[in-house]
């Protein structure tokens, strides 16, 4: 009796264990930010509300961080985030790191150049300004990896 017992409650975990996919693991990620930008919070809170374990890195020199991955004037924005070694500069939408981290790009990393109404944390209202997600490379030549259309 007790095997069975054994072998029914095995049985379990492994289902339990078998359900977790990868996409349910939190994701890690540091993010870089001035302690003067309100935009940045709320853009971390879409990263939690998105299955992300933040690491929020409060700096006044977040140029220096820019200069040490990459990130050229033309793609800067308010933040620079790391995540399994790709830079994620300004209002990403999480979704699109997501798809980064899956298709594994040969990348150095994607980015919303700028301060972009109705990107992610700069919500305003029902309001929101077409963008882009640019990838960038080593060499900062930039490609569209996403784009979303806005409301006017």
């Amino acid at each position: 009796m007790k095997i069975l017992k054994n072998l029914l409650i095995i049985g379990l975990l492994a289902a339990n264990t078998a359900g977790v996919r990868a996409e349910d693991k939190p994701i890690d990620i540091v993010v870089h930010r001035s302690p003067s930008c309100t935009c940045c919070g709320k853009w971390l809170e879409h990263l939690k509300d998105n299955n992300f374990n933040v690491k929020d890195v409060v700096t006044n020199d977040v140029q220096a961080v820019k200069d040490k991955y990459g990130v050229s004037r033309e793609i800067a924005s308010c933040h620079t985030a790391i995540v399994d070694g790709y830079v994620v500069e300004g209002h990403v939408p999480a979704n699109d790191i997501k798809t980064l981290l899956t298709t594994k790009s040969k990348v150095v990393g994607i980015a919303v150049p700028g301060m972009v109404d109705g990107s992610p944390g700069m919500e305003m209202g029902d309001s929101k300004d077409a963008y882009k997600v640019l990838s960038f490379d080593r060499e900062n030549h930039t490609k569209v990896f996403n784009s979303y259309e806005g409301t006017q």
